[in-house]
């Protein structure tokens, strides 16, 4: 009889490569249709899902809730723009080191949240990303980070060496999508293998797991450290777009944000990040449209009518579409 250690999630069916494969023949295409401002929003919304994977990780595979990932995102955001202003680095080097700053910083904040768990924790978090704006304001940090001016960023101009000529918005959305497929292929392949069911072992079963001789501990950490490695990523990419860095833009209301992606694209899924980093880029804008003068009840309204209509988020939904498609 074969361990679980030794068993293997299935690999991608045909079907699924070629849907894949389209998909990113369309991604590749979509900046040479689509405006520059558009382009900017799709380039975040790419940025957006990075981050959404990353907190996905660790509150819908492993069960630990966070409402303080926009500290981690400010981390990255930060890392980035001081290394490219102040140090002189290429914008393309700032980027694993971002997340590895973010990486360092999640672990070390699991630690000693490993005695917290579900509200407890949650509000941990919570405070974390209240007291994150202050902390980037602190006078002793002002040389850094720019105080609550904040730090400017040039944008990079695309490579000489690529055989077509590129925008600025052109070029740092195909960076962005680099990262995307990089990083999704690497948190696709650990969260279907051994550490991906340790995770969702401590989630749903931590007693039997930890009997099972699962390291819940340092699991519980390495999953903090990860996600926060992929919410750095995201504000390191985010930082370079918006070309502005500033302490007000990483407030509690980005963590809640990034929250409200998760829940929206689908817990426990590699997808929902996607479709969730849509919804918290582009329905605040549509909103604003309908409404100038309550979009945030606008915004409401479409938050509620997504729980309504789809409360296992919209990754959820189309399974649950596509296993009814397929039984007729």
């Amino acid at each position: 009889m074969n361990s679980p250690a030794k068993t293997h999630a299935p690999a991608l069916s045909q079907r699924q490569v070629i849907g894949l494969a389209v998909l990113l023949v369309i991604a590749c295409a979509l900046p040479f249709v689509l405006g520059n401002y558009r382009v900017f929003q799709v380039t975040l919304a790419l940025a957006y899902a990075i981050a959404l994977l990353g907190l996905n990780m660790l509150t819908g595979f492993n069960g630990q809730i966070s409402l303080g990932h926009g500290a981690f995102y400010a981390i990255g955001a930060y890392t980035a723009a001081i290394l490219m202003d102040k140090l002189g680095m290429p914008y393309w080097a700032t980027i694993p080191i971002a997340g590895v700053v973010c990486l360092v910083a999640g672990f070390l904040f699991g630690l000693p949240a490993l005695r917290l768990e579900g509200l407890y924790l949650a509000l941990a978090t919570f405070a974390l990303g209240v007291a994150m704006p202050q902390i980037l304001k602190y006078k002793g940090l002002e040389h850094w980070t720019g105080g609550a001016m904040g730090v400017v960023i040039v944008k990079p101009e695309a490579p000489e060496w690529l055989p077509i000529a590129l925008s600025q918005d052109q070029w740092l959305y195909f960076f962005t999508l680099f990262w995307v497929v990089l990083l999704f292929f690497c948190g696709w392949n650990l969260l279907r293998g051994r550490v991906g069911r340790a995770m969702v072992a401590i989630r749903d079963q931590p007693i039997a797991a930890q009997a099972m001789g699962v390291n819940t501990a340092m699991y519980k950490s390495l999953t903090f450290g990860v996600s926060a490695f992929y919410t750095g990523v995201a504000g390191a990419l985010g930082a370079i777009a918006i070309q502005f860095v500033a302490p007000d833009s990483f407030n509690i209301f980005l963590s809640i944000t990034l929250v409200v992606g998760v829940v929206i694209g689908g817990l426990a899924s590699i997808s929902g990040a996607f479709y969730g980093a849509l919804f918290i880029q582009f329905i605040p804008n549509i909103a604003d449209q309908i409404s100038k003068a309550a979009p945030w009840a606008i915004y409401g309204i479409f938050l509620i009518g997504f729980m309504y209509v789809m409360p296992s988020g919209v990754a959820g939904a189309i399974r649950l579409a596509r296993h009814k498609f397929s039984r007729k």
